[in-house]
């Protein structure tokens, strides 16, 4: 896969989704289903925005016993998406059962990566609320690697971070990092962010954008310009 903008589809509905998606004439951009989507309208959504022939990164970060996230990860693969995650905090055995549980009959299925720590941690919480005391740099590359032990394509971590895990992990090994924002624009609810431009200077591989698109004048707009400032 090419490296791309991910637009965080964080929408409450489908008609919601489909309108955003309406002001794309001609255009079929990378699109993330998360959570709250998906819980509001199930898999007719993502079929629904499949049919339109966009790109898919189905955010649902998977974390529970093995045998659980591998029997998850057998429906979700009969979902037509291109890139499912979970949680690498889950353990490596919880993400190869998942991985075999993602792998079809014929043995395709979705890239699948791992989330290692999300942008709206930081060293404080990380330390005073999750009682890890390692720098976080060091925790998600730790991750990074179960994640690639695992037999996965990649993580989900900070644009900060991407160098370091393609220098531990390859450099096919795929970063998606959120925490992307406009030079000029608010952090919002992120921690550790970058601007468009500093990380594809910093290797990430696909940047996932959400507010700073979906809640722009002009949203098309917008895309063009973060697709502009990331892929040169």
């Amino acid at each position: 896969m090419a490296k791309d903008v991910i637009i965080a589809c964080d929408f409450p509905s489908a008609a919601e989704t489909l309108a955003f998606l309406d002001r794309f004439p001609g255009e079929k951009p990378f699109v993330k289903i998360g959570m709250e989507l998906f819980y509001a309208e199930g898999p007719a959504i993502v079929r629904a925005i499949r049919a339109r022939g966009h790109r898919i990164f189905l955010d649902l970060k998977l974390h529970d016993i093995p045998n659980t996230v591998k029997k998850a990860m057998r429906v979700l693969s009969g979902l037509d998406v291109d890139l499912v995650n979970l949680h690498a905090a889950g353990t490596r055995a919880m993400m190869s059962a998942a991985l075999e549980g993602l792998t079809r009959p014929d043995g395709t299925r979705p890239l699948l990566i791992a989330v290692t720590q999300l942008t709206s941690t930081d060293q404080a919480a990380l330390e005073g609320e999750l009682l890890i005391e390692k720098p976080i740099g060091d925790v998600v590359l730790s991750y990074a690697r179960n994640a690639a032990a695992a037999g996965l394509d990649g993580v989900v971590c900070s644009p900060l971070e991407a160098g370091t895990v393609h220098e531990s992990c390859g450099e096919n090994f795929l970063t998606v990092t959120p925490g992307v924002r406009f030079a000029d624009a608010g952090q919002d609810d992120q921690k550790r962010v970058t601007t468009p431009a500093r990380a594809r200077e910093l290797g990430s591989d696909y940047i996932v954008v959400g507010r700073p698109i979906t809640q722009a004048a002009d949203p098309v707009a917008a895309w063009e310009r973060c697709r502009k400032e990331f892929l040169g």
